[in-house]
C-alpha cells in the first residue's frame, strides 16, 4: 500500500481532516494525497507558500521566526503546519520549507535541506532531511518523509 493510501486510510477512520502547507515541494503532498479516490472526505486543502509574503499572510508565521531562524527551520514548518490547520479549518496539518536546489544553499543550510512538520490537533513533530540528491530528488524525499512523519503521528 501506497504511503498516501495510508495516510488516507488512518484519517478516514479517525474521522479526520487534513491540509498541507507546502514551500519546496510545491503541492507534491497535495498531489499524492488527491490521487487517492475518495480523499475528498478528508483532504480540505493546502496552501503552497513560496515566498515568505504567503507563509505571513496566508500561513500566519511571524516575521520575527523568519527573520530569527529564516525560512527552512523548525520553527517556520512549525508555525506553517499550525497556519494550515487555522487558515484551512482541519485536525491535522504537514508543512514543508528546505533548499531544493541547485542553488540556494548556504553552509548553515547547504542544498538538500528541508524541514517537514506533521501535526495531529496540538501535537506536533518534526525532522530535518539533510543531503543533496538533485533538485527532484530532493523534493520527491521531502514528499516521502512528509507523508512518513504524518503516518506516524496518526497511529
Amino acid at each position: 500500500m501506497k504511503l498516501e493510501e495510508k495516510v488516507g486510510e488512518l484519517l478516514k477512520a479517525k474521522k479526520l481532516s487534513l491540509s498541507t502547507a507546502e514551500s519546496c515541494t510545491g503541492g507534491g503532498i497535495a498531489a499524492l494525497i488527491t490521487s487517492v479516490p475518495g480523499s475528498s472526505e478528508y483532504f480540505n486543502g493546502s496552501i503552497v507558500a513560496y515566498s515568505n509574503e504567503i507563509k505571513m499572510s496566508l500561513l500566519h508565521v511571524s516575521a520575527e521566526t523568519l527573520e530569527k531562524h529564516g525560512a527552512v527551520s523548525r520553527e517556520t514548518v512549525t508555525e506553517m503546519v499550525k497556519g494550515a490547520m487555522k487558515t484551512l479549518k482541519t485536525d491535522c496539518a504537514v508543512a514543508t520549507s528546505g533548499i531544493a536546489g541547485p542553488g540556494g544553499g548556504t553552509p548553515e543550510k547547504p542544498v538538500g535541506t528541508v524541514w517537514i512538520a506533521a501535526a495531529y490537533k496540538n501535537e506536533i513533530v518534526s525532522m530535518k532531511q539533510e543531503g543533496d540528491e538533485g533538485r527532484k530528488g530532493n523534493v520527491e524525499k521531502a514528499i516521502q518523509n512528509a507523508l512518513l512523519l504524518l503516518c506516524e503521528k496518526l497511529k
